[in-house]
């Protein structure tokens, strides 16, 4: 009887002891099962961050999430998309990023910034710039009158002790691919073009160069108070509410896609053929580069971006949205 108390107490002692140091399996916290996220890309350089996600979801690569993607050419169509509930990411440049947190009260949030500045002034066999304030008396052509790439060639231009309306003259074009006729009827004209038809024109006229990168303008005039940031990826604040998780996931997988698209140049420029982000790969290859691919997030996205989003708002309140976002805008800062 001695004996099989002993052996009794002993076997407690033991389970006793497991317990203690773990040997009883604990309950696993269930992991958060992957959403479907609709995600919405335009074409050209803010969609092309995202075309090696796309291709990782098409071959059913692990990922965080379920991804489908569609791509348009129309803001419109993002805008729409984003205000039914049809997309719950969107990549999107940053003043259509705040003007969509306006009207929609608070309706979106913006993760990351995605692209820095995607324009440069272009000159055609004339003799190179010393200084900017060297366009006095020039014509500039331009996309965007009444946008963006406006307001950015004012900033700089003033922050060059240039009058933009006495200065120089600014002849403004639809879209950016009628800026590839200007030089055949002016050759003298500067350009200021977007990518990928900055590369483009310089891949077609043998004498042409880069002759002002404008984020690097933007840099030598904000001292640090703010960056060119042309695009970023917004997301519904109601799909954020109700998967906290599978956004955090995107991220990850997001932030992924950036440095693949950075890092295998030739692969990511073919998947913008692919895809139609940008109309052939040899051209993809060549602007990519110039493009400002880039992953920023967090309280350095609120800094920088709210500081572009105020030059931007300085210069028409209409062009993001009639007011500037509240802090609520900036996810994670």
């Amino acid at each position: 009887m001695m004996k099989k108390i002993v052996s009794l107490l002993l076997a407690l002692t033991l389970a006793l002891a497991l317990t203690a140091c773990g040997g009883e399996k604990k309950p696993d916290t269930p992991a958060a099962d992957p959403a479907d996220i609709n995600l919405y890309v335009l074409a050209g350089p803010t969609g092309i961050g995202a075309v090696n996600l796309r291709a990782r979801a098409e071959a059913g690569e692990a990922l965080s999430n379920r991804y489908h993607v569609t791509m348009t050419g129309a803001n419109d169509e993002v805008v729409a998309a984003i205000s039914n509930g049809q997309a719950d990411i969107a990549c999107v440049a940053t003043n259509l990023a705040a003007t969509l947190y306006n009207k929609t009260d608070g309706g979106v949030r913006v993760l990351a910034v995605n692209t820095l500045g995607v324009l440069s002034i272009l000159a055609n066999g004339t003799e190179s710039l010393g200084f900017i304030s060297d366009l006095r008396g020039e014509t500039i052509y331009s996309p965007g009158q009444g946008a963006n790439p406006e307001y950015i060639l004012r900033y700089v231009l003033e922050g060059n002790g240039l009058d933009p309306d006495k200065d120089v003259t600014i002849r403004f074009v639809g879209e950016g691919s009628e800026l590839l006729t200007v030089w055949q009827t002016e050759p003298q004209a500067f350009i200021m073009a977007p990518q990928p038809v900055a590369t483009t024109l310089l891949m077609q006229n043998e004498y042409a160069e880069k002759i002002v990168d404008m984020t690097q303008a933007w840099d030598n005039i904000s001292g640090g108070s703010s960056t060119l940031m042309m695009g970023c990826v917004i997301v519904r604040t109601a799909f954020l509410d109700e998967h906290p998780e599978a956004v955090a996931g995107f991220l990850t997988d997001y932030a992924a896609s950036i440095e693949a698209a950075q890092t295998d140049l030739e692969g990511t420029a073919a998947l913008c053929e692919q895809y139609g982000i940008i109309p052939k790969a040899a051209l993809a290859m060549k602007a990519i580069p110039q493009c400002g691919l880039t992953f920023v997030s967090g309280a350095e996205m609120k800094k920088q971006l709210s500081g572009y989003l105020t030059v931007m708002f300085e210069a028409n309140p209409k062009s993001v949205g009639g007011k500037l976002p509240a802090d609520d805008f900036y996810y994670g800062a």
